[in-house]
């Protein structure tokens, strides 16, 4: 247990209100850990997270056995929605695509497809990471990590920075306070989930940051361009029937050619 301070006002990380107590749990089985909710966005957080440097030792966690099935869902919804909203020429990034899966099965399907993320190491797609001196990224993903940032305003500046579309997901707070003994996307046994969004407070961050917003269960969208929110509902449930099967055979996979590249940069060096 470590000794802290809990008489300490916090503000939202997104809106800045004064915080609320909602329940205090212990974290990673050793750390006894407040939870605070906003008001006035229907976002929570955790206390300052010091423990992030022992959660992320395995930067995968121990419980994460569906990481590989979600990002090949992840990666057929993509398929449909980036080639429909964007069309095949189009460069794209994952941002905080972890050792690089995501990327690498987007360019197994044909997309231009590059990598962010400072705290894993790249596996998957090496030799795809991000250049800030590349030319213009259409959008962005940013599959399951949004629970992830202890800053999220800052990396949402960044974001929109490199590019004002951005598909992402995290899984929504409930209208009531989930029960800590029941909603395990809290996360407790593993520390990484630090911050839990309502659908009121990705509406504050689209106004925010001057953005259109589009959501499907826990998939969402924020961006510079209007759309029909049925279209997003149609391409998201169309991902489940087999349509990004049909995009592929529009677009040429980029496996051989990324293995031709990398082994003449091997050569090179």
């Amino acid at each position: 247990m470590t000794n802290k301070d809990n008489s300490a006002k916090y503000q939202c990380k997104i809106c800045g209100s004064e915080l609320n107590l909602i329940f205090n749990r212990i974290v990673m089985k050793i750390y006894a850990v407040d939870y605070f909710h906003c008001q006035n966005c229907g976002f929570i957080q955790t206390e300052a997270p010091f423990w992030l440097n022992e959660a992320y030792c395995d930067v995968i966690n121990t419980y994460d056995t569906g990481i590989l099935a979600r990002n090949i869902s992840f990666s057929n919804f993509a398929t449909n929605f980036l080639f429909y909203q964007f069309g095949k020429r189009s460069k794209f990034l994952d941002y905080g695509g972890g050792n690089g899966i995501f990327t690498r099965l987007m360019r197994d399907t044909g997309f231009d497809f590059y990598l962010y993320d400072p705290q894993c190491p790249n596996l998957f797609a090496r030799g795809f990471e991000f250049n800030p001196e590349m030319n213009k990224i259409t959008a962005i993903t940013a599959w399951e990590c949004f629970e992830h940032f202890e800053d999220p305003m800052e990396d949402l500046k960044k974001m929109v920075s490199i590019s004002r579309n951005i598909l992402f997901s995290t899984e929504l707070l409930p209208e009531k306070i989930p029960n800590p003994e029941t909603w395990s996307y809290y996360g407790f046994e593993h520390g990484q989930h630090i911050s839990f969004y309502s659908h009121q407070t990705l509406e504050y961050l689209a106004r925010k940051f001057d953005l259109n917003f589009y959501s499907q269960n826990n998939i969402h969208f924020f961006s510079e361009n209007k759309m029909n929110n049925t279209i997003f509902k149609i391409l998201w449930y169309s991902s489940h029937f087999g349509l990004d099967i049909i995009v592929k055979c529009a677009l040429k996979s980029k496996t051989l050619e990324d293995m031709e590249g990398n082994k003449k940069l091997f050569n090179k060096s």
